[in-house]
């Protein structure tokens, strides 16, 4: 396994939609460990494939590893299936653009459908933190990051504190 450089914007290759896994070749399980490597090391607790170069729809997550409650999981292909009505709003930060975080608004529950390394289908619900972390590394599948999400105005701010780094 290998840490992985972290693609920082505005590096276009964040705003490109990733292509679906055709195959869980030796290829993608040694980009699953190493995303899952490199996201430890970052210390973060998501990372997408385009945040390290790759055009793979697939990402990596660890919501509790923080607290010490470790639960790995790589969804490839993953697809949300149902959104809830209800909306929360989290202040979210990402390891492609350091020292800057948002207040975004997202649903609250989600429902994902994913691919396991295994090649087996998983189906499950994720709500509060762990729900915005699932559509936060969507977001990234699609060539979406969090100025995406802002209004202009907070967008420029944001942005100009990033460029002030």
């Amino acid at each position: 396994m290998s840490v992985l450089p972290i693609v920082l914007w505005p590096d276009p290759r964040l705003t490109d939609t990733c292509v679906p896994v055709e195959e869980i070749t030796p290829e993608i399980e040694t980009l699953a460990a190493d995303m899952l490597e490199t996201m430890y090391a970052a210390p973060g607790r998501g990372l997408a494939a385009p945040q390290v170069g790759s055009t793979h729809r697939i990402f990596v997550m660890d919501a509790g590893w923080k607290e010490g409650k470790s639960d790995p999981l790589v969804c490839i292909n993953p697809m949300l299936q149902e959104l809830s009505e209800e909306r929360v709003t989290n202040t979210e930060g990402c390891l492609s653009i350091p020292g800057v975080s948002a207040e975004i608004s997202r649903p609250a529950q989600v429902q994902m459908v994913w691919t396991g390394l295994n090649g087996g289908r998983y189906v499950q619900s994720f709500d509060g933190f762990v729900a915005a972390c699932v559509q936060h590394e969507i977001d990234h599948l699609d060539g979406i990051v969090t100025f995406d999400h802002l209004l202009s105005d907070e967008r420029e701010a944001l942005i100009a504190e990033y460029h002030a780094q």
